[in-house]
């Protein structure tokens, strides 16, 4: 049953991104995040937004994306799947922050228990360093951030979200190759341009170590359920949360010298 509920979920967020690339109201918009991963990339983890960078007016951005997804996206899923749908902009916590907007969407089948369904899509900015790239799929073709700028973000994510997603982790951990042979000035100059300090950062990477019993937990958690079943059993075999840690830890310490730099 909920193989059935997340492969809708997937199916969904590919209509979403379609949507968004071949509509005016998507123009100039990168796919990024986790769903980027799964879908340009073949990645094995899912994700349970979708996210774009944008580098002009959030909030104007999030009122088009609305009223797209209201027009379109809404009678689409009814349509293929027989779900109702909503689309608005987020309110509360999820409205203050102001380096992102969010459309929340929603779907249910009337008089079906569980069956609702909560994918919110997220638009966001992020610093790129390299110009857009386009990547296409069955002939559409979808703009997007360089692979460096992608999983850059994720190590500066590590240290610029209040409230670290192990996620992040995990996706560092599958797409490291895809570091630049100059990351480590890049992603020190990206955290310098979020003005993140390097006290914070000694003090996550130390965060690692001290409380490494949680975050190998935490970490399990993702790749169980969030994973493929034929990756999960391989990262099980290698060791599980504690080899995705300490191989995301010697990206850090030793690709990118995140450590060396922050006793200077």
């Amino acid at each position: 049953m909920e193989n059935a509920r997340l492969d809708i979920v997937e199916q969904i967020q590919r209509l979403i991104v379609r949507l968004v690339a071949t509509n005016p109201a998507g123009q100039g918009l990168c796919l990024i995040g986790g769903f980027r991963y799964r879908f340009l990339d073949g990645g094995v983890r899912r994700s349970l937004d979708v996210d774009y960078h944008w580098d002009g007016d959030l909030t104007e951005k999030q009122a088009q994306l609305v009223q797209l997804f209201r027009r379109r996206l809404i009678p689409g899923v009814r349509r293929q799947w027989g779900y109702d749908g909503s689309a608005g902009a987020a309110t509360g916590p999820d409205a203050e922050s102001p380096s992102v907007r969010v459309v929340n969407l929603a779907f249910w089948r009337e008089g079906l228990t569980y069956s609702r369904i909560e994918l919110p899509v997220d638009v966001t900015r992020i610093v790129c360093l390299d110009k857009p790239v386009v990547r296409t799929v069955d002939g559409v073709v979808y703009r997007t951030a360089s692979d460096a700028d992608m999983v850059e973000g994720k190590i500066v994510a590590l240290f610029a979200r209040t409230r670290m997603e192990h996620r992040d982790l995990v996706d560092i951990f599958l797409f490291a190759n895809n570091l630049a042979p100059d990351s480590a000035q890049r992603v020190r100059k990206k955290l310098a341009m979020l003005m993140i300090e390097n006290a914070f950062v000694r003090d996550r990477l130390a965060d690692f170590v001290i409380h490494r019993v949680y975050h190998v937990r935490v970490i399990d958690e993702v790749v169980v359920g969030q994973l493929d079943a034929l990756a999960v059993g391989s990262i099980q075999v290698a060791g599980g949360g504690a080899a995705v840690l300490d191989a995301v830890l010697g990206t850090l310490r030793n690709t990118l010298k995140l450590d060396e730099e922050q006793r200077k």
